[in-house]
């Protein structure tokens, strides 16, 4: 009797941590740090260096994630679209290199030659930026917003619905935020989670 009359209250606790463990699972409002890391062609990047720049779409990807791999020449539209209104894309493989050596600074330049990407592709090696954006897949994508000289995140999560079939699309999460702050208004869907590899932190 006594297991009876408690069960109910150990169910209603128990789903109620699952749902603030899935309510922080992703983070929006949050402040970006800005970066300094080397691209592909051996230039150093920073946020700042796009001093015109209303937003961001940074997505963390790599060369050897299957998924990620579905998203590369994704990421050259969203970014022929909206680099020319204030909003480039800028990707960052913040991988284990130790585990993963087709992620390695060489072979990351093999692969944005190979996409012919037109984006920087930047390599985050003390998985650092990944860190201070929370990243926690490949691809994660990450609208940031400048707001009263800071960058604040607008929406993370995934690129869009479907990493198999571009054509059959339905939500474009990260061209609608984009969209959205572009004409001033609020992101209606900010929080969706990314699907895809992890991304694996060294443990020092």
């Amino acid at each position: 009797m006594k297991n009876k009359t408690f069960q109910p209250v150990i169910t209603v606790f128990l789903v109620s941590i699952a749902l603030l463990c899935m309510s922080f699972n992703l983070d929006t409002n949050k402040t970006i740090n800005d970066f300094h890391l080397r691209n592909v062609d051996g230039r150093m990047v920073s946020l700042k260096d796009y001093p015109k720049a209303k937003g961001f779409i940074i997505v963390f990807t790599c060369n050897h994630c299957p998924f990620a791999k579905l998203y590369f020449q994704r990421l050259n539209d969203l970014n022929h679209k909206f680099k020319s209104q204030g909003v480039p894309v800028i990707a960052i493989c913040s991988s284990d290199t130790v585990n993963f050596e087709e992620d390695v600074f060489d072979k990351m330049k093999i692969k944005a030659a190979s996409e012919h990407i037109n984006y920087p592709y930047l390599c985050d090696a003390e998985q650092t930026v990944a860190k201070n954006f929370a990243a926690r897949k490949t691809p994660h994508a990450f609208v940031i917003w400048k707001e009263n000289g800071n960058w604040v995140v607008k929406y993370n999560g995934a690129i869009d619905d479907n990493g198999a079939e571009p054509l059959k699309v339905k939500n474009p999460y990260v061209t609608n935020a984009v969209e959205a702050l572009l004409k001033g208004r609020e992101v209606e869907v900010r929080e969706i989670k990314s699907i895809g590899c992890s991304i694996g932190f060294r443990q020092k």
